[in-house]
């Protein structure tokens, strides 16, 4: 705060009069009082069935214990080593720092071999003695960790990656930036708002609280900032059809000519279809709609505890293959171009395995986004794909009747801790910032529940038993197979996707019985890589024609393409998608306008 002296009219900085700070005191202190009563009552919100999702069995711990001391008896002498030169390097770093402060000198060790980690740009981490050697002594205790979890024998490859995994997020967890007195960014603002970025933290982790039943989970984006339909998902179209499972909107063509046959996009349902359609720029959908596609893209619904019977075979029959029917009756056509993405590319290879049995020809070709058939490899999601989460996930499911969203999300930013959980925490919580206005951060947190029969057969069938591409899968009275799926397929991956590794969706679609294969490996990851627009020209994409074999092989003899991918998958559509003829615009035919896009399914909230 400045005012001007009377003596020499000069300005300098002045500390508030008694008063004026006396009355903010008090203020803060009214509202923290206000915060922590809210902050009570939304701790108390959290039910019995949470807890059971609270980490692994305790055989876990026991199998590792087990290890650790089965190799301390055999092998002591590797242990002491271990133990020793972690205590020899921490010993070192303060002998360091105690030599310079007896020389007169700045106590700071060089940093020169620390990894980058934007956690730590304030230079202060570099420049104080107390945040350099904080800083410096975390870093020695997770290297230690790391390497004793590393080396550790006794156990069998998945028990020792969920060891790896559940190490790695104490790691995470104890970092010095997630704690106010070790964290210099937060000392800084409190000081510099006289701690009023403190209440304003304390305000927002009263807010997640209470959003989410008395369980924490940050919010990534500002709530406030986007309005489905208003500024995000603002593609023109109309809801053509609705069911218990979906909305079927069709969107309003751009061009005078489209082609015959018409396409129908179905995003996951574990997330909201307009991811596809953040904003004009980005948006793939209006991007489909300028290439002269009639699109048509399901809307999902977000399903409550009446959904709770509802299963994988009730998406196949009432989801795709009843908008398929709907497409065909809409236009006329007796075949339409399909895309699944995410899980919704799996249930779409179930879809057409099923269409294979019963000689259902409606689907003409078939793409693929990010989409996992092959699960014998379960990746980073091995730690939750075990007995122990998979039984707890059940228990859940039949007290609540679904599978809540909020342990969805949870799941998933636990992949990615650093950037989806404690790097937000300490932005909102310790900062007292506003979340960002960014889209695809509210879009990631607009997320839905499943349905608790269907979650179970996608946990135990598709992904712990991989019945998909082994012995079959049981849906609609018939064993279905990766062999079953004989259209031709276009199948895009991204390289850094770590939700579907672009590998395991590689030897997926080896596996399927279509004799005409091609596969796009895009820059990026899960979202990025899909929702790449050309103008970006940000990421671009591997080809090469030849599906089989190893994927690494696949990858060391493709070629490199700048650019986004979406202009190569036009290239491949167009050829499968007919003659061009007068463009359709919803209603065209008679059939009744229910709501304009993107409709209302999409605009339902979580529902427990």
């Amino acid at each position: 705060m400045s005012q001007k002296t009377e003596n020499d009219g000069a300005t300098k900085d002045t500390a508030p009069d008694g008063a004026e700070a006396l009355e903010k005191l008090n203020a803060n202190l009214a509202k923290v009082e206000a915060l922590s009563t809210r902050l009570v009552a939304a701790m108390g919100q959290r039910t019995p069935s949470d807890q059971g999702l609270s980490g692994p069995s305790q055989d876990l711990y026991l199998k590792a214990g087990a290890a650790y001391w089965t190799e301390a008896i055999a092998n002591p002498g590797k242990l002491l080593e271990q133990q020793a030169m972690y205590w020899g390097q921490a010993m070192a770093q303060y002998m360091e720092m105690r030599d310079a402060l007896a020389a007169g000198q700045m106590p700071v060790i060089a940093d020169s071999d620390l990894p980058d980690d934007k956690r730590f740009a304030n230079p202060l981490w570099k420049t104080h003695p107390y945040f350099n050697f904080v800083r410096h002594q975390y870093v020695l205790g997770s290297d230690a960790i790391r390497k004793a979890v590393t080396e550790l024998e006794g156990l069998d490859s998945k028990d020792k990656q969920r060891v790896e995994f559940f190490a790695s997020q104490v790691i995470e967890l104890f970092s010095p930036t997630n704690y106010f007195a070790t964290n210099p960014d937060a000392l800084e603002k409190a000081v510099e708002t006289e701690g009023e970025s403190l209440v304003q933290g304390l305000e927002n982790l009263v807010r997640d609280f209470e959003a989410h039943g008395g369980e924490l989970l940050p919010t990534l984006a500002d709530p406030d900032a986007f309005e489905v339909g208003v500024n995000i998902g603002t593609c023109e179209g109309s809801v053509v059809y609705r069911n218990r499972m979906l909305e079927l909107i069709q969107y309003a063509p751009t061009t005078e000519k489209v082609h015959k046959i018409p396409l129908i996009i179905f995003p996951p349902w574990i997330n909201k279809f307009y991811v596809l359609d953040l904003k004009p720029q980005n948006s793939l959908i209006k991007w489909a709609v300028d290439q002269g596609y009639t699109l048509f893209v399901a809307s999902w619904k977000n399903p409550d505890e009446t959904y709770a019977d509802v299963g994988l075979q009730d998406y196949v029959e009432d989801g795709y293959l009843a908008a398929i029917e709907q497409v065909k009756e809409i236009t006329g056509e007796k075949q339409v171009n399909a895309v699944g993405y995410c899980i919704a590319g799996t249930t779409l290879n179930l879809t057409l395995g099923l269409m294979k049995k019963r000689g259902d020809k409606s689907i003409k070709s078939a793409t693929f986004f990010t989409t996992l058939t092959d699960f014998s490899v379960q990746g980073e999601f091995t730690p939750f794909l075990q007995d122990d989460f998979v039984d707890a996930i059940e228990r859940q499911i039949a007290q609540d009747g679904v599978l809540s969203s909020y342990f969805m999300s949870k799941t998933m930013s636990f992949l990615r801790s650093k950037d989806l959980i404690y790097g937000p925490a300490v932005r909102s919580y310790m900062m007292g910032e506003t979340p960002p206005a960014f889209d695809l951060l509210y879009w990631n947190g607009d997320s839905t529940n499943l349905p608790g029969k269907m979650a179970k057969e996608y946990l135990r069938g598709l992904c712990q038993s991989n019945a998909l591409a082994t012995d079959g899968f049981e849906l609609g009275g018939e064993t279905l197979s990766l062999k079953d799926v004989t259209v031709p397929v276009c199948a895009i991956a991204c390289k850094t996707d770590h939700i579907a590794p672009w590998v395991d969706c590689f030897r997926g679609v080896t596996k399927m019985g279509s004799k005409d294969k091609t596969f796009i490996v895009s820059e990026s990851g899960h979202i990025a890589g899909i929702v790449n627009p050309p103008s970006k020209k940000k990421y671009g994409h591997f080809t090469n024609p030849k599906v089989s074999g190893e994927a690494a092989d696949w990858l060391e003899a493709a070629d490199f393409n700048e650019g986004s991918w979406w202009p190569q998958w036009d290239s491949w559509l167009k050829p499968r998608s007919g003659a061009q003829i007068a463009a359709r615009a919803p209603g065209d035919n008679g059939r009744e306008i229910l709501a304009p896009a993107p409709g209302s399914y999409v605009k339902e909230g979580k529902k427990l």
